[in-house]
């Protein structure tokens, strides 16, 4: 398991490119047959991949980093499958994930593993986790069960679909908030105009890029901004000072996941385009 611990909004000023890229990009997601997980000391977040092929891979907690017997005795995780079809095994529950699905694990879940249905066409389990106060329900979140808006406008270039998961309004969880959006073709901003979240940090991990394509993710003070190249299955880690948008060089799909001071998907800080710089 790495370890993250993050610069404020100040020490973020002085940072080179390179070095924003290593304190605010998480790559290398996916490994054949093994799971990567990062721990942000932000809000305490964990941020993982895992990539089964031939066999069953089983999380297991880092007792170093996480002093537990078990990932999720202290834990919730929100799972999304990006890959190929594959199950995941919770206890003595199993769900069976395509691509785009996710299962909620809720806190004093002691087993679970990740499994691919088709060697030849893996399944890559992305996943986020937040220390969770309560226990809730494991639950299988389908594709098209997701609380959809639709947002934007075709000439702003940002027409996109927004899946709420689990959210006040739907499969609960004591403080993760979790979705995923698609960008309509032709589309390539998100989340513009942009803002903050004082109260929570926010992981963006961005897919259905290309070789041939990325993404530059916006972050920074909205008065002083910075950017990254991401590419395909990569995250970056957003604190609560600084905004989160992009613009990609076609459209992509994006999972969002929050954790922090509440669960309120509307508790954000707007920043006006008059204000970036």
């Amino acid at each position: 398991m790495e370890v993250r611990y993050l610069p404020d909004a100040t020490g973020f000023k002085r940072l080179s490119t390179a070095e924003i890229r290593s304190e605010f990009l998480i790559e290398g997601l996916f490994q054949d047959e093994a799971i990567s997980t990062t721990y942000i000391d932000l809000d305490r977040a964990i941020v993982g991949g895992a990539a089964p092929v031939k066999k069953s891979l089983q999380l297991l907690a880092s007792k170093k980093e996480m002093s537990s017997e078990y990932f999720t005795e202290r834990r919730e995780i929100g799972i999304f499958n990006v890959g190929g079809a594959g199950q995941v095994q919770a206890d003595d529950k199993e769900f069976s994930l395509a691509f785009k699905d996710a299962v909620y694990v809720g806190r004093g879940t002691k087993d679970i593993s990740f499994l691919s249905v088709d060697p030849a066409r893996p399944a890559y389990f992305y996943f986020v986790s937040f220390p969770a106060h309560s226990s809730y329900p494991t639950r299988l979140i389908k594709y098209e069960e997701g609380n959809s808006s639709r947002l934007g406008k075709g000439q702003s270039a940002n027409v996109r679909t927004v899946r709420k998961y689990i959210h006040n309004n739907g499969v609960k969880s004591s403080q993760l908030v979790t979705g995923l959006t698609d960008l309509d073709e032709g589309s390539v901003w998100n989340t513009m105009p942009p803002h903050t979240h004082q109260r929570r940090t926010e992981i963006y991990f961005y897919f259905g890029l290309d070789d041939d394509s990325l993404v530059f993710h916006i972050m920074g003070e909205p008065s002083d901004t910075r950017h990254l190249a991401v590419r395909n299955r990569q995250a970056v880690i957003s604190p609560g000072w600084s905004i989160h948008t992009g613009v990609g060089t076609r459209n992509y799909s994006f999972i969002w996941a929050m954790g922090g001071e509440n669960q309120d998907y509307d508790d954000m800080d707007v920043a006006g385009m008059g204000e970036l710089n």
